[in-house]
């Protein structure tokens, strides 16, 4: 008995669900550890609150999850996988819903999964689940529009209320959308009662995180601005939209085929603001001069909607030869790509050929210079190395149980914590740390991680307040971004360090 037309469909979803799941197991060499970022975000579960000076809070929970998991390595790979396996999902319910035939389901789901999402979807940040809140709220509000059904709304803003929660980078889709939506026939959307709901939804779902903000200050400004002069201030414009072409670049003519679609096709033509979505989207994340991935979730919805298109205007003549050599493109474009694109090679490889990285622009850090190797490589470098030094620096002091680990950066005390499974709790004056601190301990000794670039005048500077110091170990990895990364201890303080924290948290606030 042969599989009805619904069981292959789902067959061969299935198929791209598992293909999915496994190649994201093949993309990092073992050399490589967790990515600095991915400490911070872990360490939140021992934290739980409604926000952070980082992130919002829905990290977090599934950290937690994470944590009650085991905190293995292959839970945390797994969340990221799953959210780029579900986005799959949702852009092949967004082809069903467009009445979009077989091949363009096949179609779009391979442009989606041979992709930058692969590279994506193999850190554990709050960007995999990005892509998918933006994926589903253009879903349902798609959902919405063609079926005038009030539920598709009210999960439209369900959507992006959780996608607010995760990552405030959504409130983009949000501008670009009621943007497209004003200058459009759909305008008229905006007098259903159906949508000041669905906004009260929204207010509902992130109100405990801005009440959160609120109290603490509204951090994400400062972090924000921090971010401005740190990181964004390096970013050009015009690199930012060349890079937009390499995020999907199997699908390099479905895009287009999209924005004409939405333009000129009378299949299309009720969602005609969805072309002006796209370009407002796009024109604000390039005039605020935004990280080039930000925009990532933007495109999959319209590699949906081009695939739809293009199997409708291929006629069978011409579709005969275009159609495969479409499905070929991101599979081709992954495969020529997969040695420089994924951290599957060691640093010495990358060395020897760091021509072609540089040419890519892969070497360009975010302080705008061109290092040994890619700065997120050098980020999955030396911690193992730190943790199991700090370990050992622990050891040698008398009176451990008072000790305090104080680090320069979230990575080295995310790090730390991580690899110590909890038995060692560092902090630092810097993210979400700085809530973290534990004044109930009184502190007698500190052991004290310092970066390579400020770790000449430590030892002067602080040995006069300890009864005796010295100098443990440093990061030997050459290709961490940690490397000469230094360990101090520091026993029997002739001051209250206590109070010297609470001074330099106060001092810390005040900057804030």
């Amino acid at each position: 008995m042969g599989f009805s037309k619904k069981n292959k469909e789902l067959l061969i979803l299935m198929a791209l669900i598992l293909l999915k799941f496994t190649m994201q197991q093949f993309l990092i060499d073992p050399i490589y550890e967790l990515h600095r970022d991915e400490f911070l975000y872990l360490d939140q579960a021992n934290h739980i609150a409604m926000g952070y000076s980082s992130v919002p809070p829905l990290t977090s929970w599934i950290s937690y999850i994470i944590y009650l998991l085991g905190n293995s390595v292959f839970w945390i790979k797994f969340f990221p996988a799953l959210f780029g396996a579900l986005t799959i999902v949702i852009v092949w319910k967004t082809v069903k819903e467009l009445n979009g035939a077989m091949y363009a389901k096949i179609l779009a789901s391979t442009c989606v999964l041979f992709s930058s999402l692969l590279r994506l979807n193999t850190l554990y940040q709050p960007n995999s689940f990005d892509v998918l809140a933006w994926t589903m709220t253009f879903f349902y509000f798609i959902k919405y529009v063609n079926s005038n059904e009030k539920k598709w709304i009210y999960c439209a803003a369900i959507s992006f209320g959780i996608g607010f929660l995760n990552k405030y980078n959504i409130v983009f889709l949000a501008l670009g959308l009621i943007m497209a939506l004003l200058i459009s026939n759909s305008r008229s959307l905006f007098l259903k009662r159906e949508i000041l709901i669905s906004i009260g939804i929204v207010l509902l779902i992130i109100a405990p995180n801005v009440l959160w903000q609120y109290n603490n200050g509204f951090p994400v400004i400062n972090h924000m601005q921090e971010l401005a002069d740190t990181q964004l201030v390096n970013v050009q414009r015009m690199s930012f939209l060349k890079n937009q072409f390499f995020f999907f670049l199997g699908a390099v003519f479905v895009i287009p085929f999209a924005l004409y679609g939405l333009l000129f096709s009378t299949q299309l033509k009720k969602f005609h603001f969805l072309f002006w979505s796209f370009i407002f989207t796009l024109t604000l994340f390039t005039y605020l001069k935004a990280k080039d991935y930000y925009a990532i979730g933007l495109y999959p919805i319209y590699i949906a909607i081009g695939s739809v298109y293009i199997s409708r205007i291929m006629n069978h003549k011409v579709g005969y030869i275009i159609k495969p050599i479409l499905l070929i493109m991101p599979v081709l474009a992954t495969f020529l790509s997969f040695d420089i694109a994924f951290p599957n090679k060691r640093p010495e490889y990358i060395i020897k050929h760091q021509d072609t990285y540089r040419d890519l622009g892969l070497l360009r850090w975010e302080d705008g210079k061109d290092h040994e190797i890619p700065q997120d490589y050098a980020d999955m470098l030396g911690w193992k190395e730190l943790a199991s030094k700090v370990k050992l620096a622990m050891q040698k002091i008398d009176s451990p149980e008072s000790t305090l680990v104080l680090c320069d950066n979230y990575g080295q005390a995310g790090a730390i914590n991580f690899y110590s499974n909890g038995a060692i709790k560092a902090v630092s004056f810097d993210a979400d740390y700085l809530n973290w601190f534990d004044l109930r301990i009184q502190y007698t000794n500190l052991i004290r991680v310092k970066n390579r670039d400020e770790r000449g005048t430590e030892f002067i500077e602080t040995s006069p307040y300890f009864e005796s110091s010295s100098i443990m170990d440093s990061i030997t990895n050459k290709y961490a971004r940690e490397f000469g990364t230094t360990i101090f201890i520091f026993e029997g303080s002739k001051v209250d360090i206590n109070k010297r924290i609470q001074e330099e948290l106060h001092e810390k606030n005040n900057e804030n």
